[in-house]
């Protein structure tokens, strides 16, 4: 009976006892959720980008096109074929790396993305060095003076830069930095840096620009993870023994907070994909943000497409990222 009854069930994955709660049982499991969200991303991406007003070959082709054209070049790039289909191919196309072809520019994407993308990740790269030690300090040092005067300060003003929005922020640096005080050029076209001087009067306006909310937003998020570790019985049994205060947030503190630093990291980071659209349309920047609104404009679906993988790629690797280290972190997953 026990053996039909059995039998008769829905047989479910069998995880071995001693792969559960384990740290490489946790590890495949996010490698696995994000696999599984970023197939989920790529049909909505695909879904969302279909339902844009206009039809490519007629913005590719102009309004003066015949619908005979208009029909060869719709077959020519196979949008005469059902949804399904058209998926199933892009997808397999971003699984082997063949990101179609630009409709408008009539080069593969994957050669018009090669020539973005790294300058869009050496501004990432450049607003993360300066943004991340600014604001873990901040938030270390609001936690560590909690309800003073410096936290008081500290919390006022990082409420105060969450509040402004970086179009503004950016409209504001322009005018005082390029126009009023002509220190800086109004546009970053990262064309000629050659000099670590021009390299600073390129980089300057957006990095400000995107630190001034990702600072903010870090600094809060590190206070309150801080601040969760000082309230811990093992905290007041080191000041009970006389510890410092800074030797307790430092020492004691700090190293338990370091998952929860992580995620905030890997948040405020994460905002940079939305920021850097909005910076590199003001500035002029010749990023990947730039490209994909172009791309929108003129109705190219394999580029919009593309860069929105991209972006949502980077943020669920942002998100792993600050996971495995929240679990590598964890003393009790770590010594099991």
């Amino acid at each position: 009976m026990a053996e039909a009854r059995a039998l008769a069930s829905p047989r479910r994955f069998a995880v071995p006892a001693r792969w559960r709660g384990t740290i490489a049982w946790l590890v495949a499991n996010r490698l696995a959720s994000g696999a599984l969200t970023l197939v989920i991303v790529s049909m909505v991406i695909f879904v969302i980008t279909g339902w844009l007003p206009g039809d490519a070959a007629q913005e590719a082709l102009g309004q003066s096109a015949t619908p005979e054209t208009i029909a060869a070049l719709r077959a020519q790039y196979g949008l005469d074929k059902p949804p399904h289909i058209r998926y199933l191919h892009w997808l397999q196309g971003l699984l082997t790396g063949n990101l179609g072809q630009s409709f408008t520019a009539n080069l593969p994407v994957t050669e018009l993305i090669a020539g973005r993308l790294p300058k869009s990740l050496l501004l990432a790269a450049v607003t993360a060095a300066v943004s991340v030690p600014i604001a873990l300090t901040i938030g270390i040092l609001s936690a560590m003076w909690r309800g003073r005067a410096l936290d008081r300060a500290l919390n006022l003003a990082t409420l105060s830069m969450v509040a402004v929005p970086e179009f503004l922020v950016a409209t504001i640096a322009v005018l005082v930095f390029a126009v009023k005080l002509q220190w800086l050029p109004a546009l970053s076209n990262a064309v000629d840096v050659s000099t670590p001087a021009q390299f600073v009067r390129t980089y300057a306006m957006p990095v400000l620009t995107l630190c001034f909310v990702v600072i903010a937003q870090m600094a809060r998020m590190t206070r309150a993870a801080v601040i969760d570790q000082l309230s811990a019985s093992y905290v007041e049994m080191a000041v009970l023994k006389g510890a410092r205060p800074a030797r307790v947030a430092l020492r004691h503190a700090l190293p338990n907070a370091i998952g929860p630093i992580a995620n905030a990291v890997a948040l405020s980071l994460s905002y940079l994909l939305g920021g850097v659209v909005i910076v590199e349309t003001i500035f002029n920047y010749p990023g990947l943000a730039s490209l994909m609104v172009d791309a929108v404009t003129n109705r190219d679906m394999p580029m919009v497409q593309a860069c929105a993988m991209i972006f949502c790629f980077a943020y669920l690797l942002l998100v792993l990222i600050a996971d495995l280290v929240a679990i590598l972190s964890n003393p009790r997953l770590r010594h099991r």
